[in-house]
């Protein structure tokens, strides 16, 4: 099934503010609560949500082979589990729909009225139900830095790091989606100096800069799939803010991993970026060095080239950029992780997602969390409002941004923002 949807001369009827993430190339995927208290899925284009549910049941997606209810529900996943040759039907039918040459659905007053939404009639939802989630640890530059300030600065990466894409399988039953506070999380801490560990509220609570991938169902319990064929089983790419308390992780992470440093909170943009929609902008990953096992070589480009941006807003203040990094920067691809992840014969599931680690770039400006740019908390940041931060305090809003641009072409993930709360005294009874 040919992609449609890219020509960077194809324009929309609808109105596309300049430089939008969401032009007629995007059609990303997405789940919101319509005006009526309906859910149902959609996709974006400028500064509409269109629902695709009512589009459907309109008769648009005629000769497409599609369930009655299949964007009728309150998540992607069965959409996503028919698989890229449905994906691509759709996402070039919308296309069609949305062309500015066609006037079918344009000149139907009654049918636009059912079928788009401005943003503030609509409330975005999770988008999937992840069944499964794994973080990888995938950023060269990320490694480096955290393993010079906690290990032997002249041997900074683990023996492991250059030949696996390292990662550990989390907890999904906490990953919000932008614009849901989360708490400040209680653990144990060990502070610096002390002989017996403490309980009390983080002081160290970080973000990550992360993007994250979501998968259809790929393999069966036992079947491996190939870093050739992995994009095949990759449905799109969200930002994500895997949010971490750095004080309780020193103290908990040795024998296991972390635990109660990150199982508080991730946080991820609402509308699913395809990898369709990201095919202009693909560039070489990082050379690798030493080569890997036959399994994980891999041929053509394999990373993408995203602009992602980081900015602090205290309460009531403006907001601070404190990061400009890439994503493809990112030593280990997406197709090396999913490889990775299945070569045992793990299977895995439509929803299940994917986090790329956190994505730092070579230079200050570029790290991707507030342990790296405070280089531990010893060299605090000022924000435009004169407060000095060594990590994220109560009230702080974190907002991450994500884009491609090429050529006069943009498409964009819009933005995923978490504001910290204090710490939930009151105990479930």
């Amino acid at each position: 099934m040919p992609l449609l949807t890219n020509s960077p001369e194809k324009k929309t009827w609808l109105h596309v503010p300049a430089n939008s993430d969401f032009p007629i190339q995007n059609i990303p995927f997405g789940v919101f609560l319509t005006r009526d208290d309906i859910i149902t899925i959609g996709t974006r284009i400028g500064d509409y949500a269109i629902d695709l549910g009512a589009l459907h049941q309109l008769g648009y997606f005629k000769g497409i082979p599609l369930t009655e209810d299949i964007f009728l529900q309150d998540t992607l996943n069965d959409f996503i589990s028919d698989g890229k040759k449905t994906w691509r039907l759709v996402r070039n039918r919308i296309s069609e729909i949305f062309d500015i040459k066609n006037e079918q659905l344009k000149n139907n007053e009654s049918h636009k009225n059912i079928v788009l939404f401005t943003l503030d009639e609509i409330e975005m939802q999770l988008p999937v139900h992840i069944g499964d989630y794994t973080d990888f640890y995938s950023s060269k530059e990320h490694a480096t830095n955290v393993g010079k300030m906690f290990r032997d600065p002249e041997n900074a990466l683990l023996p492991n790091w250059l030949h696996i894409p390292v990662g550990y399988h989390g907890r999904s039953s906490s990953i919000v989606p932008s614009n849901t506070p989360i708490r400040r999380p209680m653990g144990q801490t060990m502070p610096q100096g002390a002989t017996q560990p403490v309980f009390g509220p983080s002081k160290a609570v970080d973000f990550e800069l992360e993007m994250a991938f979501i998968t259809t169902d790929a393999n069966l319990l036992g079947e491996q799939i190939s870093v050739a064929e992995a994009e095949n089983y990759i449905f799109g790419m969200v930002l994500f803010n895997d949010w971490s308390a750095r004080d309780i992780q020193k103290w908990e992470y040795v024998p296991l991993g972390p635990f109660l440093a990150k199982n508080f909170a991730s946080s991820i943009s609402p509308w699913i970026v395809t990898l369709d929609a990201l095919e202009p902008f693909r560039v070489a990953s990082p050379k690798q060095h030493p080569e890997p096992l036959p399994y994980l070589q891999q041929t053509g480009k394999r990373g993408f080239d995203i602009n992602l941006e980081v900015s602090i807003t205290p309460e009531g203040a403006a907001p601070t950029t404190v990061s400009k990094s890439n994503f493809k920067h990112m030593y280990w691809t997406m197709s090396q992780q999913l490889a990775h992840h299945t070569v045992n014969g793990c299977n895995i599931n439509s929803g299940d997602m994917m986090g790329s680690g956190t994505i730092s770039g070579p230079t200050p400006d570029s790290y991707g969390s507030m342990l790296e740019i405070t280089w531990g908390g010893s060299k605090p940041i000022v924000l435009s409002d004169g407060s000095s931060r060594t990590y994220i305090e109560d009230h702080d809003t974190v907002t991450f941004t994500g884009y491609c641009s090429k050529n006069g072409s943009r498409i964009g993930f819009g933005e995923v923002s978490t504001k910290l709360l204090p710490v939930n005294q009151n105990k479930k009874k």
